[in-house]
């Protein structure tokens, strides 16, 4: 447990995360006050790192819930091992048959069975997926609830009822309470809006790009082998992409990747033919390649991205008007040229 907000920061800082210290409050609150996390912004800023890191600070095991569209109930919960349950039933058939015996009445089988069923519906047969691991462990644990904007609201529903008392009801078994409250870490990439009352019960957390010297700060750090040059020549290059209009933006993650290549490649400096060798690891839509590449020379430049994109629009602005210049020219033309050929005759 984190004794201070000091702590948080150098804890984290101890295991490669930097966090500024509104970050690093919110960590420290949500801890003392048993809230979960519910942490917001683009892909790839260190969100799920957060988690990861936080976890290992504390000594906790980190239990990951992937989102995904069609997430339900039963894959983030529980399911019952309905092949297990099978075998066991043939295995005791013969007991099952004692059981039965001097029975001759459907209905009364039916009642003489149903008084077996915490047998077969026990905790024995239930796989435990990681929502249920988390609220069961003796243990506390870090619980990572990953892009949940990919789940339906549905989903967000089922998670009320954890997230307000950390216990979970299984309909044939009863009511499990946490014997160990979770830290309790949610994210989000922004691809909708969330419900209300899940963000009631939650701290929240805005991540989105760091400034330019905390970039440059993480980049020494995951990438200790670059140079201090060509680590502000990536962090100047990114920074100046991020200011276009692009279908996706670079991320962090994609910073360090790009950076590591850079020193694999044993790179001083950037240049054009070592940009263009490399941007697909940074831009991941060929759209995006190709208005970069046409504006690569200024950006290398350090020129202003806004001044680009106007630059870019107007010559866009001009060809078009061009082309519809040429196109009246050439209608223009068939126009009187018909006539011609009408008075002729």
């Amino acid at each position: 447990m984190f004794d201070s907000i000091d702590q948080v920061i150098d804890q984290l800082q101890a295991q490669q995360y930097i966090a500024d210290r509104k970050l690093a409050t919110v960590v420290f609150l949500a801890l003392k006050l048993r809230k979960p996390i519910l942490i917001e912004g683009p892909a790839g800023v260190g969100k799920t790192e957060l988690a990861k890191v936080a976890a290992q600070s504390l000594g906790r095991q980190l239990i990951r819930l992937q989102c995904y569209g069609g997430l339900d109930e039963a894959r983030s919960l529980y399911e019952w091992e309905y092949g297990k349950q099978l075998l066991y039933t043939q295995i005791l058939r013969d007991k099952i048959s004692r059981v039965l015996e001097g029975v001759d009445d459907l209905h009364d089988a039916v009642a003489q069975i149903r008084r077996y069923d915490d047998v077969f519906f026990s905790e024995h047969f239930i796989v435990r997926r990681p929502v249920l691991q988390a609220i069961a462990s003796p243990d506390p644990v870090v619980l990572l609830i990953d892009e949940i904007d990919r789940a339906e609201e549905q989903f967000e529903a089922f998670l009320l009822e954890v997230l307000s008392d950390f216990q979970v009801s299984i309909p044939e078994i009863g009511t499990i309470v946490a014997q160990a409250a979770p830290f309790v870490i949610i994210t989000s990439n922004d691809t909708r809006e969330l419900s209300d009352a899940l963000k009631r019960r939650c701290l929240h957390l805005a991540i989105g790009y760091p400034g330019e010297e905390r970039e440059l700060q993480i980049v020494q750090l995951k990438v200790p082998e670059i140079g201090e040059a060509l680590a502000r020549d990536v962090v100047g290059f990114i920074r100046r992409l991020r200011s276009l209009d692009l279908r996706k933006a670079p991320s962090i993650s994609e910073t360090l990747d790009w950076a590591q290549a850079l020193v694999l490649l044993n790179a001083d400096n950037l240049n054009r033919e070592l940009v263009e060798e490399t941007l697909q690891l940074i831009l991941k839509y060929e759209r995006d390649v190709a208005r970069v590449s046409a504006q690569l020379p200024s950006l290398l430049e350090g020129a202003d991205p806004a001044t680009l994109e106007v630059h870019s629009s107007r010559r866009a602005d001009n060809l078009e008007l061009q082309q519809q210049q040429e196109r009246y020219r050439q209608h223009e033309g068939a126009y009187f040229s018909s006539r011609r050929d009408e008075t002729s005759r």
